[in-house]
């Protein structure tokens, strides 16, 4: 089985490295409290559980769900630089994590069955998502939790990045930001749906991507900073509102076939 991915391990490094290594967001974003809240509402109460990160570098999150649920880390990441900040992560808030430094098409199969497994960000890179998905489930306990995040383009966003930043469609796979066409694979994995749904209302840092400086672009993300300011603040209630069309992200939470 051959993976078709629309970013290389090139690209990733340059990203890490173009990443501060400080291990630690300054800010949270309304965004990224919703995800969190996801985490909260729907993760298991378990301390102990064994959970693992795939495309984990930076392992901010994986963070957050260790000292939130008292979950034992694990990290897999191809990205060398990656891989370091999320042990300078880790090694800044006093808490051991193990990371494998890998790709998640290699051989695992040394690897130890995880309780949880999850990735955010990571299966729109992929012509072909399912077979990422299944690649999840390979390391996934029967009876585990399989969380998945992606960021959505698509809907209002996929317009404007397409002037903004046309390599926005180069390196995600659009067709998965729509729910609709997570099911082909949640039915052939026989995954069981505990949550599936959109997050985070209208994001508009979802746009914030300049690539292409011309005047008109320069007006375009001139009023998706206005909209940041306004959504953050004044219209902060609208973001209760989801949608395929506006939602900043999307996530499916699944418990793998015991059999």
């Amino acid at each position: 089985m051959k993976e078709s991915k629309l970013t290389g391990q090139t690209f990733w490094e340059d990203y890490w490295e173009g990443k501060p290594g400080n291990g630690s967001r300054k800010k949270t974003t309304l965004l990224i409290r919703e995800i969190l809240k996801t985490f909260d509402r729907y993760l298991p109460e378990s301390k102990g559980l064994t959970i693992l990160e795939v495309g984990g570098a930076y392992g901010e999150y994986l963070l957050y769900l260790t000292r939130r649920f008292d979950y034992n880390a694990f990290s897999l990441d191809y990205s060398r630089v990656g891989n370091e900040q999320t042990l300078e992560t880790f090694s800044k808030a006093g808490i051991p994590v193990e990371v494998f430094e890998r790709d998640l098409f290699s051989d695992n199969s040394d690897l130890p069955k995880f309780d949880i497994v999850y990735s955010l960000g990571f299966i729109e890179h992929f012509d072909d998502p399912g077979m990422v998905v299944a690649k999840h489930l390979d390391l996934l306990k029967p009876g585990g939790i399989l969380l998945l995040g992606v960021p959505n383009y698509a809907g209002i966003y996929q317009p404007v990045l397409k002037r903004l930043a046309p390599s926005i469609a180069e390196t995600h796979n659009m067709q998965i930001m729509n729910l609709d066409n997570w099911k082909g694979f949640e039915q052939k994995l026989s995954l069981q749906p505990i949550f599936t749904g959109y997050v985070g209302g209208f994001e508009p840092l979802n746009m914030k991507k300049m690539e292409v400086r011309t005047i008109a672009n320069r007006i375009i993300y001139f009023f998706t900073r206005v909209l940041m300011v306004l959504f953050s603040f004044r219209m902060q209630f609208l973001r209760k509102f989801n949608s395929k069309y506006w939602s900043g992200y999307l996530m499916g939470i699944y418990r793998k076939s015991a059999q």
